[in-house]
């Protein structure tokens, strides 16, 4: 995957019969408090939920574990299914070489061991209050819709 990603509003000129779609996992992770882990991101510098997409052979619970580990040093425990996010206002994303429309599913879980670890994708891991987020400005843009629905307490559905 190239260094350079751009989220763009939903504009139906870069979608076509060669866009991919791609599944991913994006995961609420809370420690004891409730708090919600956010990763900086290294490519952007913007604040995103840890995951990443499924690969092949694997499951949600499969990615949701790797990709905590890979990405915050974390073993969780996945404890319910948040939603799914797949519409393409805020999930086309354009790379130098293709277009994708990304579909992620929206998990929570909680922390069973390990340190924080910011890995090569992550700036920086920081828990947030719920009602303390970083402005939208400074959060990808799909990670976006998630956050508002955990921050009011709208779980569940198909976005």
């Amino acid at each position: 995957m190239s260094d350079l990603v751009s989220f763009s509003k939903y504009d139906q000129s870069l979608v076509d019969a060669n866009t991919r779609v791609r599944v991913g996992v994006g995961l609420i992770i809370r420690n004891l408090d409730g708090d919600v882990l956010l990763e900086r991101r290294s490519d952007d510098g913007l604040w995103g939920l840890p995951g990443g997409r499924v690969e092949p052979g694997e499951s949600l619970l499969q990615t949701a574990l790797r990709e905590a580990k890979e990405e915050t040093g974390l073993t969780i425990c996945v404890t319910r299914l948040l939603g799914v996010y797949s519409g393409p206002d805020d999930r086309i994303v354009s790379y130098p070489d293709n277009v994708v429309q990304l579909v992620d599913v929206l998990l929570e879980a909680s922390i069973v061991s390990g340190n924080l670890i910011c890995s090569c994708e992550s700036l920086e891991l920081c828990f947030f209050k719920v009602n303390g987020f970083p402005p939208e400005m400074e959060i990808v843009p799909p990670a976006r819709l998630p956050l508002r629905g955990v921050a009011i307490g709208e779980n569940g559905g198909i976005h």
